[in-house]
């Protein structure tokens, strides 16, 4: 999610995608889930945030889903909360392995809930395990196509995107979507995060790509034009600490609302204190304090058209369900 201003989505019509690739597009809570369908078996990358883990398992077996076929592969392109919430509840369902990043299999497998942004930014996922680990470098046979794992590291430093050659289509993840990518830490938090993002669009804009399949929004092909305003938006971030720190403080804040949907304002100032990122982000950056940042945080929020306040109150703006 970008807090620089409403999202304002450019794409007038979907991109024609193969018969056998199909895209269920959420909204900023669940990232997108892409289902590559293929007798010789179907493939989900990604699953949503648990919260809304009943309706992904709906919409994966519908008519337009598995319509009555087996799931047999999860596969995540990075380990954050929106993207592997429904990992665990298919699984039971369907009995079928998922497979992760390599650089983020030892954390999923220690459930480092700091690291993979859960309970230290007011997050949740249910548990599991990890059964494969994509290595950057390979090739897949996912739906009928050929899928090259690229190392995608930035907004996650594990992520990793699956590009196919044959119709030149990127499932981009957080890595780039049409009006920016997943924010990225600011250099006090993760020195290595803004560079890797600048090191990840240099790697994409190399591809040839007439698709792309984000994790958020819907497809799109003016794929130059998403690059040059991800590297617009990434020079601003680099050219201002600051700044990068605002903006993941308040994407975080607003999928908090999301998620919890109504929070009093008058318990606001202590849910921020019991999390740990904004403790951090606060002691680092603002030295505001919880009442004084939950106040920042909230006009904000209202001045971007992400949040509103009804009856002593702060709940979103963007719609937390399907879209």
């Amino acid at each position: 999610m970008t807090l620089d201003g409403p999202v304002r989505a450019r794409t007038t019509r979907r991109p024609q995608l193969p018969p056998q690739v199909h895209v269920f597009v959420r909204d900023w809570l669940s990232s997108n889930n892409v289902l590559l369908r293929s007798a010789e078996g179907n493939v989900l990358v990604d699953t949503g945030y648990v919260k809304h883990a009943p309706l992904t398992l709906a919409l994966v077996a519908s008519r337009v889903g598995l319509d009555g076929s087996r799931l047999s592969l999860i596969v995540n392109t990075h380990g954050h909360s929106d993207h592997i919430g429904g990992n665990a509840a298919l699984q039971r369902a369907y009995g079928c392995p998922i497979a992760v990043p390599d650089a983020e299999a030892d954390v999923i497998d220690a459930w480092d809930e700091r690291t993979l942004l859960l309970d230290y930014a007011g997050q949740r996922a249910d548990r599991f395990g990890v059964d494969v680990r994509l290595r950057a470098g390979t090739t897949h046979r996912w739906g009928d196509l050929d899928w090259n794992v690229i190392a995608a590291p930035g907004h996650d430093q594990g992520a990793v995107v699956f590009y196919n050659p044959l119709h030149r289509m990127l499932v981009s993840g957080d890595a780039l979507w049409e009006d920016g990518f997943g924010f990225v830490m600011p250099a006090a938090m993760e020195p290595g995060a803004i560079p890797a993002a600048r090191a990840t669009l240099e790697r994409l804009s190399n591809l040839p790509i007439d698709v792309v399949i984000p994790g958020h929004g819907e497809p799109f092909r003016d794929v130059e034009g998403a690059l040059g305003r991800a590297f617009s938006r990434l020079h601003a971030l680099e050219s201002d600490p600051h700044r990068a720190a605002r903006h993941a403080v308040k994407v975080v804040f607003a999928f908090l609302l999301l998620d919890r949907e109504r929070i009093p304002l008058a318990a606001l100032p202590a849910e921020l204190q019991r999390i740990g990122l904004f403790r951090d982000f606060d002691d680092h950056f603002f030295r505001l304090g919880p009442e004084r940042l939950a106040g920042w945080l909230v006009d904000a929020l209202e001045r971007a058209g992400v949040a509103k306040v009804v009856d002593g109150v702060v709940a979103p703006r963007v719609a937390g369900g399907r879209r």
